[in-house]
C-alpha cells in the first residue's frame, strides 16, 4: 500500500509540475521518431533466471516484489547489486543468491519475438533502452540483443529509478525527441505511471499476465507478446 501511494502521488505530482499535459494531448499515430525499451521486463526474460537462482517461481516472485519495494521506495539511486541483495535476504535467500543471479546474468534470454522486433525497428526509428539496473549489468543485459542500440539510459546514470520521469526524460533528451514523437515499450505495469507523466505513449508487453498496479493509467495497447507492436507502431491498431 505504502509503494502504491507513493507511484500514484508521484504519477499526479510530474504530470501536474511539468509540460506532460501538453505533451500528452499533441501524441501522434505516426511512425515515431524514437522508441525506447524497458530491457529486464519487457525484451529480456529476467524472470525465468531470479525463478531459477531462487529455487523455485514462489522464491522468485517474492524476491521479486521485495526488489521492486525497494526500488521504488528508496528516491535517489541505490546501487542495484545492493538492492537486489537485501531483497534477496529480506525473503529468506541464501546471502550469496544475488552473487549467483550476477553470475548467470549473461543466460538472460530475449523474449520470443524480440529480436524480430528490433530487427523490424532498426533503420526505421532510433532504439533505446531505459533500465531499472546499474551501468555495468544494464550494458551487458542491451548486449544480449542483436542491435545496435542510439542510446542505453540505466538508473545508476539518470540517478534515480523509474518510474521516476527523469530516466524517461534523460533517454529523450539524448535522442533529440520529444515525448509525442515517441513510444515506450513497457515490460511492467509500473511503467505506466513514469511514461504517462511525460507523456510517452506505450505498449505494455505484458507477458507474465501481471495485473495494472492500483492508479496506473492504461496502457496505449496491452499484449502477451510483442507481435502487435510494429502494426500498433504504423497506426494499424489502437
Amino acid at each position: 500500500m505504502i509503494i502504491q501511494f507513493f507511484l500514484t502521488e508521484l504519477f499526479i505530482r510530474f504530470k501536474h509540475e511539468g509540460p506532460a499535459t501538453c505533451y500528452v494531448r499533441s501524441m501522434t499515430t505516426t511512425f515515431p521518431k524514437a522508441v525506447l525499451f524497458d530491457l529486464l521486463t519487457a525484451l529480456l526474460d529476467s524472470w525465468t533466471l531470479w525463478n531459477d537462482v531462487a529455487g523455485s517461481e514462489e522464491r522468485g516472485r517474492a524476491w521479486r516484489a521485495e526488489y521492486l519495494r525497494l526500488t521504488y521506495g528508496c528516491g535517489t539511486y541505490v546501487p542495484y547489486e545492493q538492492l537486489v541483495r537485501e531483497a534477496a535476504l529480506a525473503t529468506g535467500l541464501a546471502g550469496d543468491a544475488a552473487d549467483a543471479l550476477e553470475a548467470r546474468w549473461l543466460e538472460l534470454p530475449p523474449w520470443s519475438g524480440a529480436q524480430a522486433a528490433l530487427h523490424a525497428l532498426a533503420g526505421r526509428t532510433k532504439l533505446g533502452v531505459v533500465t531499472n539496473c546499474s551501468i555495468r549489468l544494464g550494458r551487458q543485459a542491451a548486449e544480449r540483443l542483436r542491435v545496435r542500440w542510439d542510446c542505453v539510459v540505466t538508473a545508476e546514470e539518470a540517478g534515480c529509478y523509474k518510474p521516476d520521469p527523469r530516466p524517461y526524460r534523460q533517454a529523450l533528451a539524448t535522442l533529440g525527441v520529444a515525448p509525442g514523437e515517441a513510444a515506450f515499450v513497457a515490460g511492467s505495469g509500473y511503467d505506466l505511471f513514469g511514461t504517462s507523466a511525460v507523456g510517452l505513449r506505450t505498449y505494455w508487453h505484458n507477458r507474465v499476465g501481471l495485473a495494472r498496479p492500483e492508479g496506473a493509467p492504461p496502457a496505449a495497447l496491452e499484449r502477451p507478446t510483442l507481435d502487435d507492436l510494429l502494426p500498433w507502431l504504423e497506426g494499424r491498431l489502437s
